[in-house]
C-alpha cells in the first residue's frame, strides 16, 4: 500500500482513524467500485455526521483511498489525466486582482505561449474566473478568490494533462508565472 499524505487531514476532519476508513472500504468492497461509486458510499457514510463541507471531505476520503490502494498517484484525476494548482495571496481585492491578471496573461510569455483559444472571464460575489482551453486538450482555470480581510488570492489550475511529466513541467511554469504576476503587483 502507498503512503498517502492526505490521511492525517482525513482522520482529523472525519474523526476516524485511517484503519477505520480502510475497514469501511473493505466492507463496501470499494476496490471493485469506480471513483464515483466509492464517493457515493463515502458520502452516504458521512451524511449526517457533521463533517463539513460534506462534498469536499467525501472527495478527500475517496482520493486518499484510491492513492492508498495504488489506483492513482497525487495529482491524478479519476480519468487518468493530471491536475495541478498554484496559489498566492495578494494585497489586491478580488476584481482588481482579476483585472491585473487579464492584463498580465496577455503579455506573459508562458501564459500567452500556451496556445489558448477563447478566454472567458466570469464571476460572482464569491470568485472571478478566467478560463481557457489549451491546444493540448487541457484546461486552465485562474481564479480570484476573496479573503476575509478584503484582499484576494490567485489560484491557477491546469487540468487534463496527459502525463505526470507534463504535469510537473506545467506546475513549474505556473509557479514561476504566478510568482512573476504577484511580484509585479
Amino acid at each position: 500500500m502507498t503512503e498517502v499524505s492526505r490521511i492525517k487531514p482525513v482522520e482529523r476532519a472525519t474523526n476516524r482513524s485511517w484503519d477505520e476508513w480502510v475497514a469501511f472500504m473493505e466492507r463496501v468492497d470499494a476496490r471493485s467500485l469506480d471513483h464515483k461509486g466509492i464517493a457515493l458510499k463515502v458520502y452516504e457514510e458521512l451524511d449526517g455526521s457533521g463533517v463539513e463541507p460534506l462534498g469536499w471531505w467525501t472527495q478527500a476520503v475517496t482520493v486518499a483511498y484510491e492513492q492508498y490502494i495504488g489506483r492513482r498517484i497525487p495529482g491524478q484525476r479519476p480519468d487518468g489525466t493530471f491536475q495541478l494548482s498554484v496559489s498566492k495571496a495578494t494585497k489586491l481585492g478580488m476584481r482588481e486582482l482579476m483585472d491585473a491578471w487579464v492584463a498580465f496573461a496577455g503579455r506573459d510569455a508562458f501564459v500567452a505561449g500556451l496556445d489558448t483559444g477563447d478566454v472567458k472571464v466570469s464571476g460572482t460575489g464569491k470568485r472571478i474566473t478566467w478560463r481557457a482551453k489549451v491546444g493540448d486538450g487541457s484546461s486552465i482555470i485562474v481564479t480570484s478568490e476573496p479573503k476575509a480581510n478584503g484582499t484576494a488570492s490567485i489560484v491557477a489550475t491546469q487540468l487534463g494533462l496527459a502525463t505526470l511529466e507534463l504535469n510537473d513541467e506545467a506546475r513549474a511554469g505556473w509557479a514561476a508565472a504566478v510568482s512573476r504576476f504577484v511580484g509585479g503587483l
